[in-house]
């Protein structure tokens, strides 16, 4: 399978959440470090077990998901087209972050929906669109049959993914699915470990390259494009 490319949020290498949420996570996707030892009383081992998807993922917000370039582009082309989509895009504030259960995941989204995001991440998917291949019809079944509104249905087969535009709701996954004692435990022990990065306001105000060298391998974090508009 070719490589895939995805244009996320994250935080500045040098944001403190950043750090936090690399640590919790096992890995860091810019350095590639791993981490080892408990977190918030969390053994490494369990945590590990709880976070493989997100952790492979790396820490991050989906904008434009994971993607095979089309036939005709190529990585210049995808880096010089983000290069001037930042210099004319201006930042959207988040406000503050906090910790919720999506569906069993736990995730740090926006205490208050942020005027302007599903319209700017709509712009992004929508103008990096001619660099995404067509989906595989098998990947395409796979999806499907994980239980899809009609309007989900459509934007899988519009865009390669059903969240997006009107069903787009940011999020930085944290875990794995839980359930029971992992999700109490995971929980108190997220709320600890992020309180002391949380109390400000944060802004989106870089999109950020990452890539999939091989298919289930670990993203990494190849570039940032801060947003001067």
């Amino acid at each position: 399978m070719p490589q895939r490319f995805a244009i996320y949020y994250a935080p500045a290498t040098t944001d403190l959440l950043w750090d936090r949420a690399t640590v919790w996570l096992g890995r860091d996707p810019a350095s590639g470090l791993a981490y080892d030892g408990a977190v918030a009383g969390i053994d490494r081992t369990r945590l590990l077990n709880l976070t493989q998807s997100a952790g492979r993922y790396g820490f991050h917000a989906t904008i434009k998901p994971p993607m095979a370039l089309a036939q005709g582009t190529d990585l210049d082309g995808l880096r010089a087209a983000l290069r001037d989509f930042a210099e004319n895009t201006a930042p959207i504030s988040l406000g503050q972050l906090q910790i919720a259960d999506l569906e069993g995941f736990l995730a740090l989204i926006p205490k208050i929906e942020p005027e302007g995001l599903e319209h700017f991440a709509g712009r992004v998917v929508s103008h990096f669109e001619p660099f995404r291949a067509p989906l595989h019809p098998r990947d395409r079944a796979a999806r499907a049959a994980r239980g899809l509104t009609p309007r989900q249905e459509e934007l899988l087969d519009l865009y390669g993914y059903p969240y997006v535009m009107d069903e787009f709701r940011i999020h930085m996954t944290l875990t794995d699915r839980l359930t029971g004692d992992d999700h109490e435990d995971l929980l108190r022990a997220e709320q600890a470990w992020f309180a002391p990065v949380l109390e400000g306001d944060f802004v989106l105000d870089r999109l950020v390259l990452f890539m999939e060298p091989e298919s289930g391998l670990a993203f990494r974090r190849l570039e940032d494009f801060v947003l001067k508009g």
